[in-house]
């Protein structure tokens, strides 16, 4: 204490002689008046709050007896909000004993490549390994649906109700009811429900046709079974495929965040029309939104939904081809400067196509005037039509155009409908080797017997022809549109080939082009 207080002195004569030198320095005077104004402003705050406290603050409110005026989509939503519902289902999967039942959530996204479904299992629930029952157990699932009808039918996706024992069907009211199903089509995802509760509200079904990019999109559900949410995005994209959820692909694209829980519910546009149902998200390994969700187009929903409740199931016309899409690669082996259409890889023996003499390698450019413009465009249009149906397609074969006229008929039960297999995208058929087709060679490679051709034994993975999609035990018939029996023929007919070579394989029964 002693050394404290005999140091005060000293520093504050210091500090007193250095403020002085300062004055004396040219521009302090300056410095000095605006000193003192800001020790003047700080003494008359501190005088005004000696005399007293602030005045209170004045707030405005608004008038409660205007009208609001909604300039979102508030008056849509109203009308659309009481159509979409709440669906619960139960369902009993078996298990192994002494096993417990993982998560239906990752075998979709083992199967999908990180696509969640949106279909609510990350909701299911396990019972406690005391409670399960000895053939299985009881998994609840959650998703949602949309009132097509006031009647009380209702549209949603078969995987939020495939396998289910039980349907339950809560209103936007709360009321609860039990769901009969009518009927199911896994191949393109839609379900449609029944339920008695006398005149419902219906949503407006629109036109997914005139759907374009960057319209507004609402998506509504039930996401993680918090209650009914409305999200709002746009149309991102149109036609998606090959994402290798459905059968048959058209999806409508959007970015309104759609989640678990969310499947079955409606993707609606700005006048509150029901344009798609929503079905399925990209998750990269999480359970919510990144921005990215697929609704299956209401016309395709509509068409399947007609069909049920006409007939209690779906039929499909096929055509009997395996479509497959033109890449810069085969349009110049084929000669085509234009990249629409559908290649003919395969022909199905006493197939409609077959009768009405399509061939492999031909492209169909339209079907009944309209243009096609890749193998899924193709695919969709047949699966749509009724079987009986005649379709009059043009093609170019060898560079002239036939029209062709066809004949669909009914898609067998037990056939799945023909898919593109490969593409190709390379240049050379280096690193490929090939040997004659033997008894031995083609029993190894579950090659039929009566094929004719050169076996492929081995590839490396990293040289172009694999890029292109050929794979060990295809049997290579034709290069360059010549037919190949014997490993002599491939090596004269590979001799000829310059730039791009078109190969027919033969892939277990099934040919398809692929261009190295």
């Amino acid at each position: 204490m002693t050394n404290a207080k005999a140091a005060g002195p000293s520093i504050y004569v210091e500090a007193t002689l250095n403020l002085h030198e300062f004055l004396r320095r040219p521009k302090a005077v300056a410095f000095t008046a605006v000193l003192a104004l800001g020790l003047g402003g700080l003494a008359i705050a501190s005088a005004e709050r000696a005399l007293g406290p602030n005045p209170a603050p004045t707030f405005q409110f608004a008038n409660p007896n205007e009208p609001a005026t909604h300039a979102g989509f508030a008056p849509v939503v109203k009308r659309v909000l009481p159509a979409v519902v709440n669906i619960s289902s139960t369902k009993v999967v078996k298990a192994p004993a002494g096993m417990e039942q993982g998560d239906p959530s990752d075998l979709f996204r083992q199967f999908f490549g990180g696509a969640d479904d949106g279909s609510g299992q990350p909701g299911m629930r396990r019972q406690p390994r005391q409670q399960r029952e000895p053939q299985g157990q009881r998994e609840q699932g959650l998703g949602s649906g949309v009132i097509v009808s006031p009647e009380g039918y209702i549209v949603t996706n078969n995987h939020v109700i495939d396998g289910a024992t039980d349907i339950q069907v809560t209103l936007s009211d709360k009321r609860e009811f039990k769901a009969r199903l009518i009927g199911t089509d896994p191949k393109t995802d839609v379900a449609v429900l029944k339920i008695d509760a006398g005149t419902l509200p219906s949503i407006v079904i629109g036109d997914s046709s005139k759907v374009q990019v960057g319209d507004y999109a609402l998506a509504i559900g039930d996401p993680f079974g918090v209650g009914q949410t409305v999200t709002m995005g746009i149309v991102s994209a149109k036609g998606r495929t090959h994402l290798g959820i459905e059968d048959y692909e058209d999806f409508i694209q959007t970015d309104a965040p759609i989640n678990p829980g969310n499947s079955g519910g409606a993707l609606v546009n700005d006048r509150g029309e029901l344009v798609g149902i929503n079905t399925a998200i990209i998750a990269h390994g999480s359970e919510g939104n990144q921005g990215i969700g697929f609704a299956v187009p209401v016309n395709l929903a509509r068409t399947v939904m007609d069909q049920i409740l006409k007939t209690g199931k779906v039929t499909r016309a096929y055509i009997g081809i395996v479509p497959q899409d033109m890449t810069p690669a085969m349009a110049r082996a084929f000669g085509n400067k234009d990249l629409s259409g559908a290649l003919v890889g395969d022909v199905s023996p006493n197939s409609p196509a077959q009768k009405a003499g399509l061939q492999k390698g031909d492209i169909i450019v339209s079907m009944n005037g309209k243009p096609v413009n890749d193998s899924n465009d193709l695919r969709m249009t047949v699966s749509m039509m009724a079987p009986g149906s005649r379709v009059d397609l043009k093609v170019t074969r060898d560079g002239a155009v036939r029209d062709i006229p066809v004949t669909l008929e009914e898609l067998p039960g037990t056939q799945a409908e023909l898919k593109q297999k490969s593409d190709g995208t390379k240049s050379s058929l280096s690193g490929v080797s090939v040997q004659d087709l033997d008894s031995e060679t083609a029993r190894q490679f579950r090659i039929p017997a009566d094929t004719q051709g050169v076996v492929v034994t081995d590839i490396n993975p990293s040289s172009p022809a694999a890029d292109s999609g050929l794979h060990p035990g295809d049997v290579i018939q034709q290069v360059n549109r010549q037919p190949v029996k014997n490993t002599a023929d491939f090596d004269r007919a590979m001799s000829a080939s310059k730039n791009e070579t078109l190969l027919l394989v033969n892939r277990q029964g099934t040919t398809l082009y692929v261009a190295v």
